[in-house]
């Protein structure tokens, strides 16, 4: 699942997946949790290529749902983007 926000003229796409991947053959596994990264880009402007970088948020277990998992995407990225002061920090590989 990806959505797609817009924070200090930078897009953050949030993306939340279940923990434990799904085997082949079975239903997705959801009871175990869901893992969470955020991927920060500069707005697509029609240019051919555009920079982003991908950050996990981090966290010492999954999370236990979706709602949870977007919640804690959105405010790492926002410290992420403010405690980095401009888009190029955040959108070039440290």
């Amino acid at each position: 699942m990806t959505t797609i926000r817009h924070y200090r003229g930078l897009d953050i796409s949030l993306l939340v997946y279940p923990h434990r991947a799904t085997l082949a053959g079975f239903g997705h596994n959801y009871e175990d949790g869901f893992d969470a990264s955020i991927r920060i880009s500069e707005p697509d402007s029609g240019m051919d290529k555009v920079r982003s970088r991908l950050f996990r948020v981090p966290g010492n277990r999954p999370f236990l749902n979706t709602g949870d998992a977007r919640r804690a995407c959105v405010a790492y990225a926002e410290m992420l983007i403010d405690k980095g002061g401009s888009d190029r920090a955040i959108c070039e590989p440290a």
